[in-house]
């Protein structure tokens, strides 16, 4: 055991010695100092992480999706800014639209074209289309992809109303469209070009793979990341100059839309304005109808508003707000003279007439076109409600009035002294005592007699003899 002790204390002794011939006597002293820069270099870490995260690029992805309106126009504008506010380095505008209107069309490419940061359109997802205008919009960024499964073209102008236009209107229509076209492809080779003429002329359509080819598009790109891979060191003509647009470790945010802008979005859908047409006019009529109040008629007058933006914006036929106004005259004509609901179906038909001629006209496209299921059901319903509620109301205002003088008539007392034939009793009424008189034609009326009341002049009563025993007294 002894020996065991002295042999430890001989190794450990060498072992120091050890250490103190190469120099690690502040072995310690040398950890801790590791330790602590270790220490500061994780704390460091992820202020290091945040600065880099600020230098890196910024790339800001917005969404168009559904046919084209006022909404989009905003956002579009609200982006850019929000985009050169910030410096960022590119502007992906994801598209997936079936078209819209020239005018909105043109105010999108000059938003685009104006642009210092680089806006890339980008037609996805799988199955999107850049049809219409969304054609020229595409061809607008100052870089075009799309994803595979998509396409674009058939950008022949039409109507308003999605009619085809007269030959002269056309002709003008496409060769402005044309025009355009033709500066925004200047750059992409004389078969870009001619595709993008064909897509006015003869409605042309093309496959990603077939724009890529003739390159009308600059990438096939399967997804955003793949997207931005394409576009680092790519170079581009902005509104500010050239400029070489850097995405490596670039930090992607999405621009979503607001709530006023989806608002005004759904508003511009045929159905919703159909909708708030019908309950703003029946809630104003309601009003109307039955007044004293104000929530039906602030109800109505918000709805008309609103579906008056929507008209305003819809490319719809005004003629289908005469049947619109015919069939809820119709509906009180029947409440007002009843015609055993004869009025009431011509008014659902006129109602659901009316909203096919404003919205559905020959030609209209299909994006822009109300539910026929979705007027039916809601011409049905408007008769139904429009019938009770005005209904109710009308016979409110025909129920005798139950106050003051006009209430008194019909009622029946208790006289308590007599009533002569020239001289005035007195008429227990309820809780009230009357002075009460002779009605023409009657006879002295005895004390405790049960009395009708045929009319009043102020605070008098003009009473007849009611021939049944009492049996108390009528509130």
């Amino acid at each position: 055991m002894g020996g065991d002790r002295l042999n430890t204390r001989f190794e450990l002794s060498m072992i120091r010695n050890a250490f103190s011939r190469h120099g690690f006597k502040q072995a310690p002293r040398s950890l801790g100092v590791m330790l602590l820069v270790m220490a500061a270099l994780l704390l460091l870490a992820p202020l290091a992480e945040v600065g880099a995260q600020e230098d890196a690029p910024r790339v800001y992805v917005m969404n168009l999706q559904g046919a084209l309106n006022r909404s989009m126009l905003e956002y579009l504008k609200r982006g850019i800014e929000v985009a050169e506010r910030n410096s960022a380095e590119l502007v992906v505008l994801q598209l997936d639209t079936p078209g819209g209107e020239l005018s909105l069309m043109n105010a999108m490419v000059q938003e685009i074209r104006a642009s210092e940061v680089p806006v890339v359109v980008y037609v996805a997802p799988r199955g999107a289309i850049a049809g219409s205008a969304g054609t020229v919009i595409t061809l607008a960024g100052h870089a075009a992809a799309m994803a595979p499964e998509t396409a674009i073209g058939a950008a022949s102008p039409v109507g308003g109303q999605g009619e085809d236009l007269g030959e002269t209107i056309a002709a003008k229509q496409k060769n402005i469209t044309k025009a355009t076209v033709r500066s925004l492809a200047a750059q992409r080779g004389e078969a870009a070009i001619q595709l993008a003429e064909a897509t006015i002329e003869t409605a042309e359509a093309a496959s990603a793979e077939e724009a890529l080819k003739v390159g009308l598009i600059d990438f096939i790109s399967g997804d955003l990341d793949e997207l931005l891979s394409q576009l680092d060191g790519f170079p581009v003509e902005t509104s500010a100059g050239e400029r070489v647009i850097h995405t490596s470790g670039a930090r992607v945010e999405q621009l979503n839309i607001t709530l006023i802008e989806e608002i005004l979005g759904i508003l511009t859908n045929p159905n919703i304005v159909f909708l708030l047409i019908t309950v703003g006019v029946q809630a104003i009529l309601i009003e109307i109808s039955s007044p004293g109040g104000w929530v039906a008629g602030f109800i109505g007058v918000v709805a008309l508003a609103l579906a008056t933006y929507g008209l305003g914006i819809l490319p719809v036929n005004w003629f289908g707000l005469i049947f619109l106004a015919t069939a809820f005259v119709l509906f009180i004509l029947d409440i007002k003279a009843p015609t055993h609901g004869a009025l009431t179906a011509a008014g659902v038909a006129s109602l659901i007439v009316g909203a096919l001629v404003l919205f559905n006209s020959p030609g209209t496209p299909d994006f822009q076109r109300v539910s026929i299921p979705l007027v039916v059901g809601t011409s049905l319903a408007t008769a139904a409600i429009f019938f009770t509620v005005v209904g109710f109301g009308l016979r409110a205002m025909r129920m005798p009035i139950r106050t003051g003088q006009e209430a008194l008539r019909g009622r029946t007392g208790l006289t308590r002294t007599a009533i002569g034939a020239n001289a005035a009793g007195t008429v227990q009424l309820g809780g009230e005592a009357w002075s009460a008189y002779l009605a023409e034609g009657e006879e002295p009326i005895p004390p405790n007699t049960r009395v009708q009341v045929v009319r009043s002049e102020g605070v008098r009563l003009y009473v007849r003899k009611l021939e049944e025993p009492g049996f108390g007294v009528s509130a």
